[in-house]
C-alpha cells in the first residue's frame, strides 16, 4: 500500500523567511514583502531540497504531494507557487501541488512542514516532521527517517 508524504514550500523547500527579512532590510515602508509580484516565483531553494523530494518521489511505496498554504496578501502566490514548483522540480509535480489554508484537511501518511501549528497542521492526521526542529534539522535527517 502506497504511502502519501506531503511536503511544505515556504522554509522547507524554498527559502522564504530569509527572503522576507532581506526584502524588509532593503525597503522597510514595504511592510509585507510577501505581496510584491514575483517574491514567491523567486524564493531560493533551500539547501538539498530538491534532490531530496525527487529522491522520495523515487522510493517504491510512497507518493509525495506538495502541499502549502497560499498567503492571504498575495492573490498572485496560488500562481507563483505553481510556476516554482514547475522551475524547480519539473512540470510533472504540478499535478502534485495542493494549495491549501488548512493542512488538516488533506489526508495523508506524513506531512514535512516547519511549523507543528498554525495552517491546520495541529489538526494533521498523519505524522507530522517538523522540519528544522532538533530531530529534522535539515533534508539529512529527513531522508534518514524513510531509510
Amino acid at each position: 500500500m502506497l504511502k502519501t508524504i506531503c511536503v511544505d514550500m515556504d522554509d522547507v523547500m524554498c527559502d522564504y523567511t530569509n527572503t522576507f527579512n532581506n526584502q524588509l532590510k532593503l525597503n522597510p515602508v514595504q511592510k509585507f514583502p510577501q505581496s510584491v509580484q514575483g517574491f514567491f516565483e523567486n524564493l531560493p531553494e533551500i539547501e538539498g531540497a530538491i534532490e531530496a523530494v525527487k529522491h522520495l518521489n523515487s522510493i517504491a511505496g510512497f507518493r509525495i504531494y506538495i502541499l502549502t498554504a497560499p498567503s492571504e496578501r498575495n492573490p498572485l502566490c496560488y500562481t507563483e507557487k505553481r510556476i516554482w514548483i514547475e522551475n524547480h522540480l519539473g512540470f510533472e509535480y504540478v499535478s502534485k501541488l495542493i494549495i491549501s489554508s488548512n493542512k488538516g484537511l488533506i489526508k495523508a501518511d506524513y506531512l514535512i512542514d516547519d511549523y507543528i501549528e498554525g495552517k491546520g497542521q495541529e489538526n494533521f492526521e498523519g505524522t507530522l516532521l517538523q522540519f528544522g526542529s532538533n530531530k529534522f534539522p535539515d533534508w539529512n535527517a529527513i531522508l534518514e527517517y524513510f531509510q
